[in-house]
């Protein structure tokens, strides 16, 4: 998709298999329907915002909508970027970097999900790792944190992978039950430490004052 305006739908974060973009109408539609199809077995919560909760129909609107949402409220003092992922060209899941004031705490965090049929691939700790990438390469960042609910062991074993350490508990609400969260962070030294997947980003310069950053800022696009 072509925009002059809107540069990060040419933004390309790219693994040995995985393929991270913002999605176009096209796209956000599979993202949907992925959506859709589950995200996680009966049962469960894994999310402290409940959105999976619901119907299949809306479970795949409520996705379209959030993801249209984080372009139309995309400032750079605060922002979400929601990158569809997709697998040998195919849509899998959703893979998210949220940041405030990124240009002063060089600071972000990470959400993400896959559909039911593509989990248990090692495809969570890739999107996870190019994002990561993203992040403290492309964009200069000296801190990733995540959480997850601490019945989550493989949100909390990705983030053991990539070299997350924990930093805090906190209890929330949940469709009202009390959870236990666990918070995670990542500094620059143990993303470098336990970096293994090659990753490439392109398009990444022209968008720059949509982070906040200037592009003499930007560390060099990493192939």
């Amino acid at each position: 998709m072509e925009s002059h305006f809107w540069p990060l739908y040419r933004l390309r974060i790219t693994t040995p298999r995985l393929e991270l973009r913002l999605p176009d109408p096209e796209l956000l539609e599979e993202l949907a329907a992925v959506a859709a199809g589950g995200v996680h077995e009966g049962g469960r919560m894994p999310f402290s915002v409940p959105w999976s909760a619901a119907s299949p129909q809306q479970r795949g609107r409520g996705t379209y909508q959030h993801l249209l949402g984080t372009i139309a409220d995309w400032r750079p003092e605060r922002w979400t970027l929601s990158l569809a992922v997709l697998c040998e060209g195919r849509v899998v899941g959703r893979q998210d970097l949220t940041a405030k004031d990124f240009a002063v705490t060089r600071q972000a965090s990470t959400g993400s999900w896959l559909g039911l049929p593509h989990q248990g691939r090692g495809i969570g700790t890739e999107m996870r790792a190019a994002v990561l990438h993203l992040a403290f390469q492309g964009l200069g960042a000296h801190w990733v944190t995540s959480t997850a609910m601490t019945d989550n062991p493989g949100s909390l074993g990705v983030s053991r992978k990539l070299g997350y350490a924990p930093d805090g508990l906190e209890q929330v609400a949940v469709l009202g039950r009390p959870r236990a969260l666990q918070r995670l962070r990542l500094d620059r030294a143990g993303w470098r430490a336990h970096a293994s997947a090659p990753v490439g980003i392109t398009g990444l310069a022209e968008c720059a004052p949509l982070f906040g950053l200037p592009e003499d800022d930007l560390p060099a696009e990493a192939g």
